[in-house]
């Protein structure tokens, strides 16, 4: 995007080279609240130091970075900065669409359209969806995942022994798993057990954050995966071309470790625990302050991190006006997480952005 736009990077502290000044002081950014502030006093002074009050202002985050661009969206207008726009990379916003907790039903039915794509990538699912392309298998699973599915999960253990029987062969037919299985769940498929159970047969397990790629565990027993193999596969390769950047391109010079992924703090705070954290009423708050910010949303089919559809769901639910909900566009990846690892949607990401980053410019007269 260097040729498009101008490129700040923020390594928040404990990430990257950022540390506290004393390790005691770490507690005060490892919250959702203070990472917020801390990032925002960040970006102020830069604007500051290097005059670009008035420049045209992006803001971009990926995956938690989602999370903190949505707050931060909020938390700045109201000190008077305000962006044009925000690109928000594999999005959460409401934690409650992503945790697999008991009582919160809501993650089974946002998951099983990546859970149907994942499946049909590894040629799991039915002769005749099989043979289906990728967006028409998905139109009909986001269908009855959006209506029918929610139904079911709230009847709990009063659903009836037919319906049930129904819902169970429904979700084999998406999942590519045994029905047996399906039963075994109570129709609840945790992501975990999904990646282990999909590929089983074969000896292999499936991937979160790209659930392409495919991982070998010690033993094919268990429930879950030793490990995730498409974080296995992408850690090194970032880790290893950031170093040979900053010391063979840049010459800086240290012996300090850079922390890939986090990795420099070991508990974060998310504040009062009055539910899910959620940022999606800040990023509302920006778009009532704000009458000329744009969003554009990034997801990848194969995302069993913050899956695609989950992002949906928390967009359709912030109490945006229509006028307002125009303003976001969304667009989908046949990929993961970091969708642009795969260079077809790399070059497709990159365009979409170049659109967007020019339609939030101010226009002249």
């Amino acid at each position: 995007w260097l040729e498009l736009t101008d490129l700040v990077f923020i390594d928040p502290v404990g990430t990257g080279y950022s540390r506290p000044v004393k390790p005691d002081l770490g507690k005060k950014f490892w919250s959702l609240k203070g990472d917020i502030e801390s990032v925002g006093e960040f970006i102020r002074m830069y604007l500051s130091r290097h005059e670009r009050w008035a420049s045209p202002l992006f803001l971009v985050g990926e995956s938690y970075g989602t999370t903190r661009a949505a707050g931060l969206a909020g938390h700045l207008v109201e000190r008077g900065i305000a962006f044009n726009g925000i690109v928000l990379v594999s999005s959460i916003l409401n934690f409650q669409t992503a945790g697999f907790t008991v009582g919160n039903d809501l993650p089974y039915s946002l998951f099983l359209p990546t859970y149907a794509a994942t499946a049909w990538y590894h040629e799991k699912l039915p002769p005749e969806l099989q043979a289906r392309p990728l967006g028409e298998v998905l139109d009909e699973v986001e269908a009855w995942a959006g209506s029918e599915y929610p139904v079911i999960l709230q009847e709990g253990d009063g659903l009836g022994a037919a319906e049930r029987q129904s819902a169970i062969e429904r979700l084999s037919r998406y999942t590519g798993l045994e029905a047996d299985y399906v039963d075994r769940t109570d129709l609840r498929i945790e992501i975990r057990r999904f990646c282990k159970e999909l590929l089983r047969d074969d000896r292999r397990t499936g991937g979160r954050l790209d659930s392409r790629f495919k991982g070998i565990d010690r033993r094919p027993t268990g429930d879950r995966p030793d490990f995730d193999p498409s974080m296995a596969a992408i850690r090194p390769p970032y880790t290893a071309m950031l170093n040979d950047y900053v010391r063979r391109d840049l010459e800086y010079e240290t012996d300090v470790v850079y922390h890939i992924l986090g990795g420099g703090f070991e508990k974060w705070d998310f504040g009062p625990r009055r539910g899910f954290p959620d940022t999606s009423e800040a990023l509302q708050e920006a778009f009532a302050r704000n009458p000329d910010m744009r969003v554009f949303v990034a997801s990848g089919y194969y995302d069993l991190a913050t899956p695609y559809f989950a992002t949906e769901y928390t967009l359709d639910h912030m109490g945006l006006d229509p006028t307002q909900r125009q303003r976001v566009t969304t667009a989908e990846y046949e990929a993961g997480h970091m969708m642009y690892i795969d260079e077809g949607e790399l070059a497709r990401l990159k365009a979409d952005v170049a659109v967007f980053l020019d339609s939030a410019l101010p226009q002249g007269p």
